[in-house]
């Protein structure tokens, strides 16, 4: 088997992290992940341009001014995306709210609801669509709500341990630790350090994640993302999910290095124990979790920012076609 095929035999359910659904097949995962950043960059491919065009339909149909017919056809074209990816695959498509919201829970819940909406009037059902929210404060209080009313979310841009936690907590169906982005924090603010292999900072991020959720009976999904090299995929196999770019899954395919089972739940729970801790209903110890670990609070931000510009140039060139 290749390597690609021998994550699978680990008990990892692979995910494809990639707005470019005409490459996903080949890979045959069980669920994929998108982004404004993912959508905005297949936008750019000709072949794409026919999702546009419903969107952009879509938009013209609801009427309003131009801004609001933005908003309609950049909501149009995220779940055009989400629908023609889940006709290539078994799973679930994750549909990110936007992240300029990331700090208002009651707009997150209502963009989450009419992001539902849109995929059920396209003939798909909740139960395949995970809403992608930011592990803020807001964000992670609008999923316990979300998930309360049967809208499953993946809380995504997470970085600290009490994030994670309070994730947890909140109930949310799946967690998304960027295991690259923390790596490239370290490697940026602190290069004197070594972080090969196991001692990869974001590879050690998740093994804690996992153990932690194992040891205390959570049935949230722990996805590891955002990697950079296959080996920290192969450091983290076993894990419940590993979303992974087209690049690294290709890699992965031509490969027959060995992929052994880093992480399982028994071995989770029967390894030092983890001590209980709480965040979910305490604002001002989550934030100060958060604001004391420097990296997961710049990496929050950073993402967030880039979200959101992206969200903004898709909505810049939705704007130049309604016009």
């Amino acid at each position: 088997m290749n390597s690609l095929d021998q994550l699978k035999q680990t008990g990892t359910v692979v995910v494809s992290d990639s707005g470019d659904f005409e490459s996903i097949d080949q890979y045959k995962p069980q669920d994929a992940t998108t982004n404004p950043s993912l959508i905005l960059a297949a936008t750019k491919k000709p072949n794409y341009a026919k999702l546009i065009d419903v969107a952009i339909d879509y938009a013209k149909s609801k009427g309003g001014d131009v801004n609001a017919q933005v908003e309609h056809a950049l909501d149009r074209l995220l779940v055009e995306f989400g629908r023609k990816i889940l006709d290539i695959i078994p799973g679930r498509v994750s549909t990110e709210v936007d992240a300029s919201l990331s700090f208002d829970k009651e707009a997150t819940k209502a963009k989450a609801r009419e992001i539902i909406a849109l995929y059920k009037e396209n003939g798909v059902h909740k139960d395949r669509v995970l809403i992608k929210i930011a592990s803020t404060w807001e964000g992670i209080q609008a999923a316990k709500d979300l998930e309360a009313e049967g809208i499953h979310c993946n809380l995504t841009l997470l970085f600290g341990f009490g994030q994670a936690v309070a994730c947890a907590e909140a109930g949310v169906t799946l967690i998304s630790p960027f295991v690259g982005r923390i790596l490239d924090w370290f490697k940026q603010n602190q290069p004197e350090g070594s972080y090969d292999g196991l001692k990869d900072p974001g590879v050690i991020s998740v093994q804690k994640i996992y153990r932690y959720y194992k040891q205390h009976g959570y049935n949230t999904i722990v996805m590891g993302a955002s990697f950079r090299t296959t080996d920290e995929i192969k450091y983290l196999a076993g894990c419940d999910f590993l979303t992974v770019a087209p690049a690294l899954l290709e890699q992965l395919k031509n490969s027959d290095e060995k992929i052994p089972r880093s992480l399982d739940p028994e071995s989770a729970k029967a390894s030092e124990k983890l001590d209980k801790t709480s965040f979910i209903n305490d604002e001002a110890k989550f934030r100060w979790e958060l604001f004391n670990d420097n990296m997961a609070f710049d990496k929050l931000h950073q993402g967030i920012r880039g979200f959101a510009k992206d969200a903004l140039t898709l909505r810049g060139n939705l704007k130049e076609r309604l016009q």
